[in-house]
């Protein structure tokens, strides 16, 4: 079976080759996008819980700062370190500004790389129909050459039509459900990070006064 199906494939004509192989860059990008957004919310969500830890125990800011040395992925970690380090002026309202900046920066390394998926979820699908598409045309091409509509004559561009089909789906379907998945996790955290925000605005003020 996996035999006919590689065959069917250098069999394929060079636009259902052409199509096949940009499917196959979206899909090997997609899973590449993937398993690198898992290990990095996995690596974030730890790192964050660390932080927290230490911060609802022990509301030191010279030991927070020193902790956050270490968890490089946390985003409530860098925002702390990055509104920490800025020592300039403490006033209320540009510390204010600052952890909106922050936080925006952090939002932006969450997101990252999601619009791929989302546009392989998106186009995938459309670039696989246009194989198909293509794939049919061989086939009454065929038939009109041959001037029979036998399955000899008919299956070869049958087949790349569904082999086209079939690729595009399997990029896109991973794709989507990969972006919602971490697209929801990325807003959870953006939600925990400004909540966190609002209560270290305080803790600087409380220093300050």
């Amino acid at each position: 079976m996996n035999a006919s199906v590689f065959q069917l494939i250098f069999q394929a004509g060079y636009i259902v080759k052409g199509v096949l192989i940009i499917l196959f860059f979206f899909s090997v990008m997609s899973w590449a996008i993937i398993f690198y957004k898992q290990r990095y919310f996995s690596r974030a969500n730890k790192e964050s819980e660390v932080f927290l830890h230490s911060y609802k125990a022990k509301r030191d800011s010279k030991h927070l700062y020193q902790l956050t040395k270490k968890l490089s992925l946390s985003p409530i970690a860098n925002v702390f370190k990055a509104a920490y380090s800025d020592a300039a002026n403490r006033d209320p309202n540009r510390i204010k500004r600052l952890l909106r900046r922050y936080e925006t920066l952090e939002s932006v390394k969450l997101e990252k790389y999601l619009n791929f998926l989302a546009t392989t979820g998106s186009t995938a699908p459309f670039i696989g129909l246009f194989g198909t598409v293509w794939g049919i045309m061989n086939a009454f091409h065929g038939i009109g050459s041959a001037g029979s509509a036998s399955l000899a004559v008919v299956a070869p561009g049958i087949a790349e039509a569904l082999i086209a089909t079939a690729v595009g789906l399997a990029a896109a379907i991973p794709a989507v459900i990969a972006y919602n998945y971490y697209l929801s996790m990325a807003r959870k955290m953006i939600v925990e990070m400004e909540d966190f925000s609002e209560d270290l605005l305080g803790l600087f003020e409380d220093a300050e006064g």
